[in-house]
């Protein structure tokens, strides 16, 4: 008789049998999250939290969302590169959004300079959860691209092995061909390679851009590896480092401590409060105004902003970026839910309508990233009700709210007790690109991630201890 994943599910017995073969089987394949919020921590480890078992993903959806990742490298490449339209989408944005402001001016600094650094290299994530529509279809719906920063790609190449090994375990070997290989570490080392390359020297290092305290730092080893096996020299520096070590030559080459870096890799830096002090927007602009490879520069940055995500859902946008491309255009379209500006004016005067009368209809996105900052339900309208004759409304955007049908699960913590969730998954793919002048040298998409959390939870990411990793099962 052929066992079920759903009798599984129900079988308690097993399901705590099989709980410490997968706690010991995610160390032993380096699935590996520092346990203290403290440096020098690395003796004080444990398994990144994930999923007992691989969650269901219909197949077709899955390789939509692969098959569209290398038109949203490109969009998010062209949109980097059209300076009318980052200042026009972020211009009320950056009246009432600090954060925002002092990026924008930074960039705006930088293109008042020359020579600029012809090679751009893209790493980003697109992220997306199933909606399940009224008429009982499913569809793909993208929920953000993450343009910098973008995480877990070193541990989701870990992660596969492991939930076959629980597979097989819980006697459910045919569901074992259902999860796909996937590294997505080594395809963002051959993003980073391919741009360290193009820089042309071999002394030249690749700095990650790092936190201080980094209890994700084994996803940032995996990628790290990957580039000491292509003999490509790596080190890890902070902004403080920077301030006080880092300087540029006559030709804008970047030093720190002493060292040429040919790509700086930002793990760090894309909220407010990784600015500690005026000195490390100072490092930022010295960076940026720098010959070293950014990744992402300023520009590729500022592109993956809530608004210009929005700007890009109106009617005729994506048009702009592919003229004569009406198929690349169907397919990002495609994966866009519904998106709203909350501008001054009629339009943003009905946005605020809207939400008002159906809260559970939609969230309220900051310009931020790093997750737990949407805002949901009835906090909707406590936010609206009090900045909707403001300027200050601008600094958000409104989205549809995906609707996506709960599956059961059970989520691994460490010192956590083991029960059976009501779980929601989010869907990310990886993009990487490069590209020197005009010409795109390197335009992949390389791996995927899934993400799974309680369903009880509204936002919040793995490093923001809600959300945990796991695997597609390709249904």
């Amino acid at each position: 008789m052929s066992v079920k994943l759903e009798d599984v599910l129900k079988d308690e017995n097993l399901v705590k049998n099989i709980q410490e073969i997968a706690k010991d089987t995610a160390l032993l394949h380096g699935v590996l999250m520092r346990t203290k919020e403290t440096p020098n921590s690395s003796d004080v480890v444990s398994y990144a939290p994930f999923t007992l078992f691989p969650t269901p993903v219909p197949t077709a959806l899955f390789h939509q969302a692969l098959a569209v990742q290398t038109h949203f490298n490109r969009l998010v490449d062209r949109v980097s590169q059209d300076p009318t339209f980052l200042e026009e989408t972020l211009a009320s944005t950056i009246k009432v959004d600090d954060f925002t402001a002092r990026l924008f001016s930074i960039y705006k600094q930088v293109q008042q300079e020359h020579p600029h650094q012809s090679i751009v290299l893209g790493l980003n994530r697109s992220d997306y959860m199933l909606d399940h529509r009224p008429d009982g279809g499913t569809s793909l719906k993208q929920i953000e691209i993450n343009t910098i920063a973008a995480s877990f790609g070193g541990l989701a190449s870990r992660t596969p092995d492991v939930h076959r090994h629980i597979l097989k375990v819980a006697n459910l070997p045919e569901e074992c061909n259902r999860v796909l290989d996937n590294n997505p570490a080594a395809g963002l080392a051959r993003g980073l390679a391919k741009a360290w390359e193009l820089y042309g020297s071999e002394r030249a290092v690749v700095m990650f851009l790092v936190e201080d305290v980094q209890r994700n730092i084994y996803d940032h080893r995996y990628v790290e590896n990957e580039l000491w096996k292509r003999n490509i020299p790596v080190i890890r520096r902070q902004f403080e480092d920077v301030c006080r070590t880092g300087s540029l030559d006559q030709s804008k080459r970047l030093f720190v401590d002493g060292r040429e870096i040919a790509i700086v890799y930002f793990r760090n830096g894309y909220m407010p409060q990784n600015y500690t002090s005026e000195k490390s927007w100072e490092a930022r602009l010295m960076m940026e105004r720098s010959l070293a490879v950014k990744c992402p520069d300023i520009s590729t940055h500022l592109a993956g902003t809530k608004k210009v995500q929005q700007e890009l859902a109106r009617p005729g946008v994506l048009e702009r970026f592919f003229s004569d491309e009406p198929e690349a255009v169907a397919q990002i379209r495609a994966t866009f839910a519904g998106l709203y500006t909350l501008d001054m004016g009629e339009e943003g005067d009905k946005t605020v309508a809207m939400a008002l009368a159906n809260p559970d209809q939609y969230v309220l996105k900051p310009q931020r990233e790093g997750g737990g900052n949407n805002i949901y339900g009835n906090e909707i309208c406590e936010v609206l009700e009090n900045l909707k004759n403001s300027s200050e409304r601008t600094a958000y955007i409104l989205m549809d709210k995906i609707q996506p049908v709960p599956v059961q699960n059970y989520l691994l913590r460490a010192g956590a007790p083991l029960r059976l969730n009501s779980c929601l998954s989010e869907l990310g793919v990886f993009g990487a690109y490069v590209r020197k002048g005009k010409d795109m040298v390197f335009n992949e998409c390389v791996g995927h991630l899934l993400r799974t959390k309680s369903s009880e939870h509204a936002d919040g990411g793995v490093a923001a201890g809600v959300a945990v990793l796991d695997n597609p099962l390709l249904v």
